[in-house]
């Protein structure tokens, strides 16, 4: 419980502190938005690697040199628990942006570092609204900026199965010709979830796999692009599953 009320406080000082933080940033995209995108990112994942610290994490990324230094991809990923982001954001390079539920832009402080790191909301119950944020977001890739999916909409807790991957979810890759990195998080909800409302120390396991061009795909397999990238995700998880003990 000490962990969890560490992070808590944390939080609390960093949301204090972002009443000063915010307005610098705002001034710095007036003069680059690009370099409000990557003050904005180191900032945010300075935070969640002290997190991870405070938490005890352990983290065994495979993989990370699969991943393009020099082009946008879309990052595709089952989701076990809240610690998926905080992982990714300490270990991934910038500039990304999640795409979360529409929801999470009603918090007041986390709705705003959220806008600052390029994340979108997606209103997956309004299909005209949901089209405007695929086309955001692939927007967002042709201009450099990687994003972050969960085409399964929701966590899946304990030791249930993955959902299965939204087709849509994929859209903005193919609108932007970019590539989609499969994501594979091996006991992410041990840190969190599994015991809520305590956080301890956990083994965590993220493999980045190799890219999927779809534009070497045929229409037959773009059309299930989302079972095609899961069933890849479920081999990396099966294949590594043994290595969240060691």
């Amino acid at each position: 419980m000490i962990r969890f009320l560490l992070i808590v406080l944390f939080l609390a000082i960093f949301f204090i502190c972002s009443l000063l933080i915010y307005p610098v940033l705002l001034v710095a995209g007036l003069i680059s938005m690009d370099r409000r995108h990557k003050m904005s990112y180191a900032v945010v994942s300075w935070a969640f690697r002290f997190i991870l610290f405070i938490a005890g994490t352990k983290i065994t990324v495979i993989g990370r040199n699969r991943i393009p230094r020099d082009k946008a991809v879309l990052y595709v990923g089952n989701h076990r628990g809240f610690f998926d982001i905080v992982i990714n954001y300490a270990v991934l390079p910038p500039v990304m942006g999640f795409v979360a539920k529409k929801e999470m832009k009603k918090i007041p402080f986390l709705s705003w570092w959220m806008m600052l790191v390029n994340c979108l909301f997606l209103d997956r119950k309004n299909i005209k609204e949901g089209l405007k944020t695929i086309i955001a977001g692939a927007n967002n890739l042709k201009n450099g900026i990687s994003m972050f999916i969960y085409p399964e909409g929701t966590r899946t807790r304990g030791d249930e199965p993955m959902l299965e991957f939204k087709e849509g979810s994929m859209k903005m890759a193919e609108k932007a010709g970019s590539l989609i990195i499969p994501v594979a998080m091996n006991n992410s909800s041990a840190c969190f979830e599994d015991q809520f409302p305590r956080i301890k120390k956990a083994h965590v396991v993220v493999e980045y796999g190799e890219p999927i061009d779809m534009t070497k795909m045929s229409k037959e397999e773009v059309k299930h692009i989302g079972s095609y990238t899961r069933d890849v995700i479920q081999e990396m998880l099966d294949k590594n599953a043994e290595l969240v003990l060691k």
